[in-house]
């Protein structure tokens, strides 16, 4: 195989795995997103809001854990998979958007800018958390 036709290969696999990831964190999201619905209620979007925390945490703790310093090795191809695919595929941002439009065209006004506040600060916060949790577990890696 010349090498233009194996790094054709090596870019293809690569959407293939961000697009198995994507699937998976899009039925995560779903069911989690449905889970909390169930739970809290439809009123505020509780859901959204609380897979993009989540997400946010999740994509801090483990982009620090498997950096090139971090305490476990990854791949390039795995951490692409899990940061793109997976966590892409579940935090939903475009949700959270059309979420907070829908609240501010029902003149629900103060909902929509607690959802918005609430969305960029507990992320920020979370992906901060995450980032910090796995700095404190060390940067040395397989132990």
């Amino acid at each position: 195989m010349s090498p233009a036709n194996s790094d054709l290969v090596a870019r293809l696999l690569s959407y293939l795995w961000v697009a198995l990831g994507g699937a998976l964190g899009s039925v995560a999201r779903f069911w989690f997103s449905g889970v909390v619905a169930r739970r809290f209620g439809e009123t505020f979007p509780w859901g959204t809001l609380l897979v993009n925390v989540s997400g946010c945490f999740v994509i801090g703790f483990f982009a620090t854990a498997t950096a090139p310093d971090g305490r476990w090795l990854a791949p390039a191809s795995l951490r692409t998979f899990f940061m793109v695919g997976i966590c892409g595929g579940y935090t939903t941002f475009s949700s959270f958007s059309l979420q907070t439009l829908t609240l501010a065209d029902d003149g629900e006004w103060l909902l929509a800018g607690a959802n918005v506040a609430g969305s960029v600060v507990l992320c920020l916060v979370a992906v901060w958390l995450g980032h910090l949790l796995a700095l404190a577990l060390g940067s040395t890696k397989g132990g």
